[in-house]
């Protein structure tokens, strides 16, 4: 059976003025695992049975970081499903976009992390090091600044 995780690949805009690019004010949000190999990742989660997808990557990111939904606004328009292999089982992992209401909310790690970091896109991509996060970052900010 496939495995299925959902959760929010969260964004924050930094002070205007700070630089004229839109590009240089957004920051991603990653957390790195307290076990395996301490990869760097969005707060995501497996579904809990009665649990739609939605309800997932909301009930995650509460537990992973410390946020909750009055916190963040969902974005509308983009959605990203991964698809890839771990431990020899096919994993689905589906992300929403969502932006923090003010850049300087305080993170709180759940024991399942031992570090957070908010990056650019590049210096966020060489942290995720897998391929499809990089992809799914790169096609959210390549969103984010079609919109701008």
């Amino acid at each position: 059976m496939a495995l299925r995780a959902c959760g929010l690949i969260i964004y924050r805009r930094l002070q205007a003025g700070s630089s004229s690019k839109v590009d240089d004010n957004i920051e991603y949000l990653l957390l790195q695992t307290s076990y395996g190999t301490h990869h760097w990742t969005p707060p995501k989660g497996h579904v809990d049975p009665g649990e739609d997808d939605l309800q997932t990557a909301l009930r995650e990111t509460q537990e992973e970081a410390g946020l909750n939904s009055s916190q963040f606004t969902l974005i509308e328009g983009f959605k990203k499903e991964l698809q890839y292999t771990v431990r020899s089982k096919p994993k689905t992992v589906i992300y929403w976009l969502a932006e923090m209401n003010d850049c300087n909310t305080e993170i709180k790690l759940s024991d399942e992390h031992q570090a957070f970091r908010w990056l650019k896109l590049e210096e966020a991509c060489k942290c995720a090091e897998y391929k499809e996060m990089q992809a799914a970052l790169r096609a959210v900010h390549q969103f984010l600044c079609s919109k701008a």
